[in-house]
């Protein structure tokens, strides 16, 4: 029975067809027939980051200039130099981000951070890639079409949410022409066979566009920074610390943020209550300084969930800190003891340099040690290291578009095999109209997550298996039946050659595939349906949906729900 294949109509943005300068090309599950030299390395042996040049992609498929040191007029150099400035008009957004702008005359790429489509500007160029450059914006000239006033005050300099700025509409065509053109050039399918012209979907926008994350971790530093044009007014005060997001390019330095568009108005409450009182010196609390390794308050995470039974928002508030105390913590912990919605406050304690905030212990302050979301009519518990989708209102959309794909008979008679699983909450979601869900995770602590929101929910059909799979062995699928559905949902790196090869041997009816990270996402549809000589893999999928989904509006990030059938 072939898989429903599904079809997300935009009815809350029907502008966004009027936005769309032609028609999406018709994709075909043949290899392109296109001699387009792509500046990448496709390889996926990687253990971590994938040898994918994500920007070189994005360049390639703008028409990167493919002349030699030449000048097209004869005495012009197709590369500018270092430090050289240029007038500039950006053309698109590349993947991650970056304004995509050709230089006048020679059409050379550069790509430049916070440059939006239309707009024209003065660049000073920084750096030479492979076959671009990078320039720093140092004035506008005019603005971006599509341009709107950025709500939040740091948006110029904050490098969460660089697009705040760009219509939401214009933000969200963008994210699908880039999907599109990845498939196409990094995935190597053809936009000629219109038997396939309902391949790419059209992107499922998000509802909420602010206030919409349900997890931020704000950093301590010990010297705010601020941008050229604030230098005056930086303090002479020697308590001039800072808690807030870092500067963009920055391990060390720290924007003060009072107030974030992107969490909650309750998260934003906690937020405020913190930043009123620590710097307080009867407290005798001190940021943490990653240069001398001083210092006691490292980060501070706040998740919000809801109550199972009242549906009313809950917070957690994680203190990260250098060492245990909480005689130093316990005036903030009464602070935010008062405010209804938290619930839970913890102290992880991090001893280590890095600047992660999973700590090698954790302490319960106050209230209990996890909260509550509810996904898909399931309850969850999130502790303040659990892996959960960070917009949760967004995530009942995905994982629905997810069953979709799955096209379930509704008989319970089906195995699914659910890779990358973190707290099983996409296998959850299923269980109860499939056999059974064998879940795979390499994180420990998401493992024993996903076996307590089993538990929590009354699903005896949910196996987690904690292992790596990136490592796997001949044994591996030993331990379970043959499944009828396969998900994935690698991380950013993608899936490993080992594991394409396990998928491709074990030949399940559907693979659904979704992905945080379309560049290395297209890499794998094209491993999975074409094959690869260099690779030795011999694809048997076809290609059947390719749907984008915008899950966190104002920046870079693409999620996507791909549908592959056995040929």
């Amino acid at each position: 029975m072939a898989a429903f294949t599904p079809s997300f109509t935009l009815r809350h943005l029907p502008f966004l067809n009027k936005l769309r300068s032609s028609p999406s090309p018709l994709l075909h599950l043949r290899r392109s027939s296109s001699s387009m030299a792509l500046p990448i390395d496709a390889s996926i042996e990687h253990a971590e980051e994938p040898k994918l040049d994500i920007e070189s992609v994005s360049t390639a498929i703008e028409g990167p200039n493919k002349r030699n040191n030449k000048d097209r007029k004869g005495s012009k150099s197709v590369f500018p130099k270092r430090g050289e400035t240029l007038e500039l008009v950006c053309e698109s957004i590349a993947f991650k981000g970056k304004g995509l702008c050709k230089v006048e005359d020679t059409g050379y790429v550069v790509m430049c951070d916070r440059a939006l489509p239309g707009e024209r500007f003065i660049g000073r160029v920084t750096r030479k890639k492979n076959n671009y450059s990078e320039v720093t914006k140092l004035k506008t000239i005019s603005p971006h079409r599509d341009m709107v006033e950025a709500p939040c005050e740091y948006s110029s300099h904050c490098g969460g949410c660089k697009t705040q700025s760009l219509l939401y509409e214009a933000q969200v065509r963008a994210k699908e022409e880039q999907v599109r053109d990845l498939v196409v050039h990094v995935g190597k399918f053809s936009y000629k066979d219109p038997e396939f012209d309902d391949v790419m979907k059209a992107i499922v926008p998000c509802d909420m566009q602010f206030h919409y994350r349900n997890k931020m971790e704000f950093s301590f530093g010990t010297k705010r920074w601020l941008p050229k044009e604030q230098l005056h007014e930086r303090s002479e005060d020697a308590n001039d610390y800072a808690l807030g997001l870092h500067a963009p390019g920055f391990f060390d330095k720290v924007l003060n943020v009072d107030k974030c568009f992107l969490q909650s108005e309750p998260a934003n409450k906690v937020l405020a209550a913190v930043q009123d009182c620590w710097r307080n010196p009867e407290l005798g609390l001190s940021p943490y300084d990653c240069h001398s390794h001083a210092g006691f308050l490292k980060h501070l995470m706040i998740r919000s969930g809801r109550d199972v039974e009242t549906r009313l928002p809950q917070l957690m508030v994680n203190f990260v800190t250098s060492s245990y105390k909480p005689e130093l913590l316990k005036p903030l912990v009464d602070k935010l003891a008062v405010i209804p919605e938290v619930v839970s406050i913890v102290n992880n304690v991090n001893t280590k340099v890095g600047n992660t905030s999973v700590g090698e212990e954790e302490y319960k302050l106050y209230g209990k040690a996890t909260i509550t979301e509810i996904l898909r009519g399931l309850a969850f518990e999130i502790s303040a290291n659990s892996f959960f989708q960070t917009n949760a209102h967004q995530a009942e959309i995905l994982y629905k578009l997810v069953e979709d794909c799955a096209g379930l008979k509704g008989d319970g008679s089906e195995i699914v095999l659910d890779l990358f699983c973190g707290t099983g909450t996409i296998g959850l979601t299923l269980a109860k109209k499939v056999k059974h869900v064998y879940g795979y995770e390499v994180v420990p602590e998401a493992i024993s997550d996903a076996r307590r929101n089993a538990k929590l929910n009354g699903l005896n059909n949910a196996t987690f298996i904690q292992g790596d799979l990136n490592k796997i062995s001949e044994s591996f699928g030993k331990d379970f039946p043959k499944p009828d559905i396969v998900i994935s949902d690698p991380n950013r790196p993608g899936m490993h050659t080992n594991l394409i090869k396990y998928l491709l041997k074990l030949k399940a009816p559907r693979i659904v595939y979704v992905s945080c990270n379309p560049a290395t996402c297209a890499r794998d549809l094209d491993y999975l349906c074409h094959g690869s000589v260099e690779q030795k893999l011999q694809g048997c999928y076809r290609l059947r949906s390719v749907q984008p989904v915008d899950m966190f509006p104002h920046t870079p990030h693409i999620e996507c729900v791909c549908l592959l059938e056995l040929c």
